[in-house]
């Protein structure tokens, strides 16, 4: 429950497994580019690294989100904020700590890779020959199956135990349309964090691409909260629904501590 933490425990598990997610899911694209050496990027390579953004929210999902909810995505915590399930007080801190937490799973890509990890690119999120308005709906629809799937599993009315298979699974799948286009980044902390760390280890970085990104990632996750909440809205929730429900509780009871246990990406 979280309200048996503090909001310092849960900053510390949003930030760890921001890291996590970034290491392991952003770190599989460098790690794949240096072992092909000169081998053509394939549909292969493609479904391991969207495997490995899977299998690693899976696991977090299970390892943290009874800490600190495992939101380890802006456009969610964002999402939850805005309709109504999530304290806005937090947000700031929360988006800070998963940005902090990128930034140190981005580092450790390097530590453990080397200095070829950056000269691949590091794994940041960028698109070439398309449009910004193409690029701008590739994240947008990326991020949006991603959050409106998250609040439907986490429903007090979904079934019990399988919001982390669910989530990593539609991570999974999200990624493979959305990746030729845009790198399928789909959280703004995960966009940041490696372009910070590519551009202090001298790397090439687009910046100028970076709001395209963060509008279409952030927009999203409120435009699927607030659509899920108009679907599923019933007279009992408008009795009940607030920020102290735990949509994490098949029986609704509210959270103490006000916040719920959203878990994501």
């Amino acid at each position: 429950m979280l309200d048996e933490t503090t909001l310092v425990q849960r900053l510390g598990a949003e930030a760890i497994g921001t890291a996590f997610l970034v290491f392991i899911g952003v770190g599989s694209v460098p790690a794949t580019l240096i072992v092909n050496g000169k081998a053509p990027f394939t549909m292969a390579d493609l479904g391991m690294i969207s495997l490995a953004f899977g299998t690693i929210v899976v696991a977090t999902v299970y390892a943290l989100g009874h800490v600190g909810g495992n939101h380890i995505n802006p456009a969610v915590t964002l999402g939850l904020a805005a309709s109504g399930k999530f304290p806005w007080s937090q947000v700031p801190y929360y988006i800070g700590a998963q940005v902090v937490g990128a930034v140190v799973g981005a580092t450790a890509i390097i530590g453990v890779l080397g200095m070829k990890a950056s000269d691949v690119g590091l794994g940041i999120a960028t698109y070439g020959d398309i449009s910004w308005v193409q690029a701008f709906t590739a994240e947008f629809v990326g991020t949006f199956i991603l959050v409106f799937t998250i609040f439907g599993v986490i429903h007090r009315k979904a079934a019990a135990g399988f919001a982390g298979v669910a989530i990593g699974l539609v991570v999974f799948a999200a990624i493979i349309p959305v990746a030729p286009a845009t790198g399928a980044s789909i959280n703004p902390a995960r966009t940041f964090g490696p372009m910070f760390v590519q551009q202090i280890a001298g790397g090439s970085v687009k910046w100028e691409q970076l709001p395209v990104y963060l509008a279409a990632e952030l927009l999203a996750g409120v435009a699927a909260a607030l659509l899920y909440g108009l679907l599923t809205r019933t007279p009992a929730d408008r009795d009940t629904a607030g920020p102290g429900v735990d949509l994490g509780d098949p029986a609704g009871e509210p959270e103490t501590a006000g916040v719920p246990r959203a878990r994501s990406l």
